[in-house]
């Protein structure tokens, strides 16, 4: 394929995820030609973003706010307790999670932006519904929302890249599949002035005025993890896209920009230990097993490793799936009884699932697989009698049912393991998105090793670095694929309709 069949585009996305498509729609409203090159076939596009349950982290302070996104609330459900997640509290949650090393800068963008957003998307087609299924529970008759996430996308990730996709073929930009980017053109000046492509088993180069890279992190790169994650990371499994290997960071790396962020660092969760080695779209997130608050975790040793309910789900689940590879085998299983078992989510009931089941903890033990089944019935045995079972039971918020004298004590949502039938699953860890990538300033621009921006050149989503560390609120990745996407593809659309810069 030669130059002219890719048109005489001003901005190219490189990528076709979340981050990409909201980069793209809002470059394109500058009136400029926009293209997106995918590394993906058709079939698997979409980056990570086709891969997750969709749920979106947004500021609101009541119903109203959430009716922006979700004007469809029917008079039932806008008597859910909703209750707030106030910029203040988003702000304290990013700050706590990351151990307050979120760049304040970034963080201020991706807080005050995100409402308007969300609302932004949805007149461009994208579908929003309230989170009842995940992130609500009756209670007395009512729902309550719990953990900060109130909205989700409809169809969750397949649903959210599909009606962004539409609405990139409404507004006239082709998404060129199969088209892995490989480099970055530069002047002498040092201004990106085009894309070096591979399309059709041909190397290309495509001129433009400005480029965005959204083409995710290093987390399908084992090499890469393993140099930048540590030992053993090479043997994780990957939860979402095979085509998130780092060509973007490294492209732009090559290009100057300054490496940025917790480069050691990841989005990793328990994922069930049979799963494929990257995502599978039949099964989507459902190999992630996340109701572990409610139940233990007991690793080869027979042993407890880590508290359970230290905090809300949101709030933990981006960090266990590291302490899971960090035990022996690199695998955990999570154990349950009658007590919990009517309340695990939903991918616990798939088809595609690691599971035991027994009448006794005695038989249960010994059907875990690589444990040690003596140390691991004391163990059981010893959280059961060191449950303040005088503290009632409430999932919607941290309800201080602990344990008391255990080498490990469970702080919150500790049920007695004591009530047949058990079941137990087992997890290891995979691995969503790294959190290293490149410095951008206020206009999504990426920055180069001297602070100063690179011409031409602008990122978004997983690509940016600096907004998490060691951990992740929950449903934080869409949104700020979303909110830095617009961000960068504004900026890149006027750099490109500005006669001066071109």
């Amino acid at each position: 394929m030669n130059k002219t069949s890719f048109g005489r585009p001003d901005v190219i996305v490189v990528g076709a995820g979340n981050a990409a498509a909201c980069a793209a729609l809002a470059a394109r409203e500058h009136g400029g030609n926009v293209i997106m090159l995918e590394a993906a076939p058709p079939d698997e596009c979409g980056g990570n973003s086709r891969y997750t349950a969709g749920a979106m982290r947004v500021q609101f302070d009541g119903v109203d706010d959430l009716q922006q996104i979700v004007p469809d609330l029917t008079d039932e459900e806008k008597k859910a307790d909703f209750g707030t997640y106030t910029a203040e509290q988003f702000y304290d949650d990013m700050g706590r999670i990351t151990q307050y090393r979120t760049d304040p800068d970034l963080c201020e963008i991706l807080v005050s932006r995100s409402l308007e957003t969300l609302t932004w998307m949805r007149k461009k087609g994208v579908k929003f519904q309230a989170s009842f299924g995940r992130q609500a529970m009756k209670i007395d008759g009512k729902f309550k929302f719990f953990g900060g996430l109130a909205a989700e996308t409809w169809g969750g990730g397949p649903g959210l890249v599909e009606n962004e996709h539409k609405a990139c073929e409404r507004e006239g930009i082709r998404i060129f599949y199969e088209t892995p980017a490989t480099g970055l053109v530069t002047d002498d000046n040092g201004r990106v002035t085009g894309i070096k492509a591979r399309h059709q088993g041909k190397n290309v180069e495509i001129p433009c005025k400005a480029v965005v890279l959204a083409c995710g992190g290093f987390e399908s790169n084992a090499e890469m993890r393993t140099r930048y994650l540590g030992a053993g990371w090479d043997l994780a499994k990957v939860r979402g896209t095979r085509f998130n290997t780092g060509a973007g960071i490294r492209m732009a790396l090559e290009a100057g920009a300054l490496p940025y962020g917790h480069w050691s660092g990841c989005h990793a969760v328990g994922w069930d230990m049979n799963a494929p080695a990257f995502g599978d779209l039949a099964v989507g997130d459902n190999f992630q097993k996340h109701s572990y608050p409610i139940g233990i975790m007991i690793n080869a040793n027979g042993e407890r490793f880590v508290d359970e309910g230290a905090d809300i789900r949101n709030y933990t689940y981006a960090k266990y799936g590291a302490v899971v590879l960090n035990q022996p085998g690199m695998f955990a299983w999570q154990v349950f009884d009658a007590q919990s078992i009517p309340l695990l989510r939903d991918e616990y009931r798939i088809k595609q699932v690691t599971k035991v089941r027994a009448d006794t903890l005695e038989e249960l033990v010994k059907k875990l697989e690589g444990v040690n089944a003596d140390a691991c019935l004391r163990e059981i045995k010893a959280y059961n009698k060191a449950v303040r079972t005088d503290v009632p039971f409430n999932l919607t918020i941290k309800d201080g049912r602990s344990t008391e004298g255990l080498k490990i004590n469970k702080s919150n949502w500790a049920l007695t393991i004591d009530q047949p039938p058990f079941e137990a699953y087992a997890v290891t860890c995979g691995v969503t998105f790294t959190f290293g990538g490149v410095k951008i300033n206020s206009e999504g621009n990426v920055e180069d090793t001297a602070g100063k921006p690179i011409a031409g050149l602008y990122a978004a989503g997983e690509m940016v670095g600096g907004l998490f560390y060691h951990n992740y609120p929950g449903g934080t990745g869409l949104t700020s694929g979303a909110v830095f996407g617009k961000l960068a593809g504004d900026s890149a659309g006027k750099h490109a309709a500005d006669k001066t810069k071109s």
